[in-house]
This record gives C-alpha cells, structure tokens and sequence, in this order.
C-alpha cells in the first residue's frame, strides 16, 4: 500500500507540474511555493475527509452471507455512529433475519439522528409494531406516526399504519378519518381494497358505507346474462327447479370465476355477473380476460350438472362494463 500512495503522490506531483507550467516559466520560485502548496493541502484534504483505510485490499472484502454484512454494518457504526443510513440499513438486515426487537432499536438510533424524516417514522412505528406482542402499534409508535404525517401530511405509508393503530385501539372513526384522503392518492386496484377496510371501520363506528365509486363502477368487470328456455322443454322440471348461471375460465378449472342461482320460473331470465358473485376470493371476475358462460336447470339444486338436467351451449365472452351474453338452455344432459 506504501508504494501505492507514493505512486499517487508522484502522479499528483507531475499533473500539477503540467498545469503550472505557465507560472513555472514566468516566476520558478512561485511556480515551485504553488506546487508544494497544493500538494500538501491535498494530502492533507485527504487524510481529513478521505478513506485511506478504502486502499487496502484486506478492507474491501465484500459480505458473503447477511451476518457477516450485519457484523461489518455493526463494526462499521462501532466506528461512527452518526450515520443515519447505516442504522437503516442495519434496522433492515435484522428483519430481514427476523431479528424483530433488534430491527427496533436500531431504527430508534436512526430516528435519534433524523427525528424529522417520515418515511423513517413510518418504518421506525412499523418495527415496533413488528416486534410488539400481537403486532400492536403503542403509543411512542403511534407518535412517530402522528409527526411524519404534521411533516408530510399526504404520506401514505404513514397514513396507512396510522389507522391500523387506530382500529387497534378502537378508534374506528378516527381510523376513518385517517384512511379516507388515501382514496384519492393511490390508485384504483389498491383503492378498492382500502375502501373495504374504510367501510369495515365505518360500520364498526356506525356510519353508513361509503357511496359507490362512479368511476370503479364505469370500469367494472361484469356480464349481463339473458337467459332464455326452448319452448319444447318447458313444463318439464319440477317447480322447485333452480337455474345455474355459470362463468369459467376456458379450458380451466371446473370451479366457477362467478355464479348465480335463481328460481326457475318465468323466462326470460336476466342476470349481470360480477366480482361479488365468486365464490373463490382468491380468483374473480376482473382477473380474467375472457370467460366461458353457461346456463343449468337443475332439479336437484346442484350447480354439478347431473343427468337430466337442462343446459345451454357454452358461450365465450370477455367481461367488462358493457359485456352482455345470450343463453339459450336448449338440450337435456344425458
């Protein structure tokens, strides 16, 4: 390493030599005083605020497993702990280990130097609520909260953990009040889901639900089924007879994306298939591009076709806010 730096001293030696030649050549005595001068003020520049440590092979060795990164990151704060990302990214590997209490020390160093910063509140409450018995959020958690948002009132994540800590304490209004400016700052997939947890709090706190959203509603994933009967297979089931309205994935599995049952009566039938008719929450209607319907009478009321029972052809349609499909149930099951 000796013969490294002695290398660069020269280099920065012959660049400033370079670079003065014109007051070398008017005035030698100064071009020398300029040239000793800025070579003493760089080596000492950097032995201030430089990293002679960083010219060392043995110091540049790269972790290979996240311990060995935690040690280095600990070594690292041993030698300065004023650095607000180094607690961070030491609060983050300790999760990541699923070391919970520890990640929640290390993110209260982080704050104790950046008591200011939202986004760090906001994973700081987090990691107390992680390492907290049943995932509650306490008090000193729910003050981190209430200073990243008096900070950055539109902070989402800080807004989002701060009406969980809300619901947890029984404050279903105030978690209502909490959540309901997200609605207009995340987007529409995410807003739905948030706009359950809101009406869950406002019925909790007795508030009527919230009105429905016009543009998921002019977006919705839906099919509008009329269902007609052949003539000649009327008055052959009996008047307790049920009609299957069905939508499958094509060449999927058997198990409906969405199904409605009704009385067989009078036909037509008309009938509009939408999310809240799956009977999977895992697989609705609006994350299929296309659908296959059929339509079943059946006199065992069992939406497995059976023999005798009466069903349509099979029809493909892509759902959305304007989809409509024709069944016509036309032929016995054998």
């Amino acid at each position: 390493m000796t013969a490294f730096m002695i290398a660069s001293a020269l280099l920065v030696l012959l660049v400033l030599a370079y670079v003065l030649r014109p007051v070398w050549r008017a005035r030698p005595a100064a071009g020398v005083g300029v040239l000793v001068t800025l070579a003493i003020a760089t080596g000492l520049i950097y032995t201030l605020v430089g990293t002679p440590r960083a010219l060392d092979p043995t110091q540049r060795k790269a972790p290979e497993t996240l311990s060995e990164a935690i040690t280095q990151l600990r070594t690292e704060l041993q030698r300065d702990p004023n650095q607000v990302e180094g607690w961070r990214l030491l609060a983050r590997a300790y999760d990541a280990e699923g070391r919970l209490p520890e990640a929640r020390d290390a993110y209260a160093r982080a704050v104790q130097l950046a008591p200011d910063e939202p986004a760090l509140l906001a994973e700081a409450a987090e990691a107390r609520a992680k390492a907290a018995d049943g995932r509650r959020f306490d008090d000193e958690a729910v003050d981190m909260l209430q200073h990243a948002l008096q900070i950055e009132p539109e902070h989402q994540r800080a807004r989002w953990f701060l009406g969980i800590a809300q619901r947890q304490a029984g404050q279903s209004a105030e978690a209502v009040a909490t959540w309901e400016p997200l609605l207009s700052q995340v987007d529409a997939s995410t807003a739905a889901s948030l706009r359950e947890q809101i009406n869950l709090a406002r019925a909790d706190a007795g508030m009527e639900p919230l009105p429905a959203d016009p543009v998921a509603v002019a977006n919705a994933a839906q099919i509008t089924v009329s269902v007609s009967l052949d003539p000649a297979l009327a008055m052959q089931y009996p008047d307790d007879a049920v009609v299957f309205v069905i939508a499958r994935q094509p060449d999927g599995p058997p198990m409906p994306v969405a199904v409605e049952k009704l009385r067989a009566t009078s036909f037509p039938l008309k009938v509009t298939l939408d999310d809240g008719d799956s009977p999977m929450p895992t697989l609705k209607l609006s994350q299929v591009e296309q659908v296959e319907l059929v339509a079943r009478i059946s006199a065992s009321g069992d939406a497995a076709a059976q023999p005798g029972d009466f069903e349509s052809a099979a029809v493909r349609v892509e759902p959305g806010p304007d989809a409509a499909a024709a069944l016509m149930i036309d032929r016995v099951i054998e």
